[in-house]
């Protein structure tokens, strides 16, 4: 019954993401426009009074495509871990088919991959102008003189 409400869901959620796709998609081409307009305008007029209000538009136009890809990548990122619930829901164990449990033991390659699958769900983070990074888990700074310092920083 889970599997049937998540198959569902996860439709609805692709034709969301279709939809912002769309959208986006109209929004490059009005932004594209108004690029071209600047670039005809600059062109012609080298003062930077009479550019503002097209560069301001312009800028205007771009932080709505950002808007609606960062809209789209939460909708990804929501699809992506609605199939890894589904994924993990459909290997409780009472579900195998067979009559052995799963192996305790792993090699390495197994773990790699089970490593990889689950750094798959994990939500991208994209830093908004102005936002400083989170903090890592055990991330603290390094001595003011400490060679390391001045490398990474």
């Amino acid at each position: 019954m889970a599997l049937v409400s998540a198959d569902s869901c996860i439709a609805e959620l692709l034709t969301e993401l279709h939809q912002l796709i769309k959208q986006t998609q109209e929004e490059r081409l009005q932004s594209e426009h108004n690029l071209v307009n600047v670039q005809k305008t600059h062109e012609q007029m080298q003062t930077e009074n009479k550019m503002r209000g097209l560069y301001t538009t312009a800028k205007a136009d771009a932080e709505a495509e950002c808007n609606l890809l960062r809209k789209t990548r939460d909708k990804i990122a929501e699809i992506k871990s609605l199939l890894e619930e589904r994924r993990i829901v459909a290997k409780i164990p009472g579900l195998y088919n067979d009559s052995k449990p799963p192996r305790k033991t792993m090699r390495r390659g197994v773990l790699m991959t089970l490593l990889q699958r689950s750094a798959m769900t994990l939500p991208l983070w994209i830093r908004k102008p102005g936002d400083k990074p989170p903090p890592l888990c055990g991330d603290y700074r390094c001595a003011p003189l400490c060679p390391v310092n001045f490398f990474f920083f």
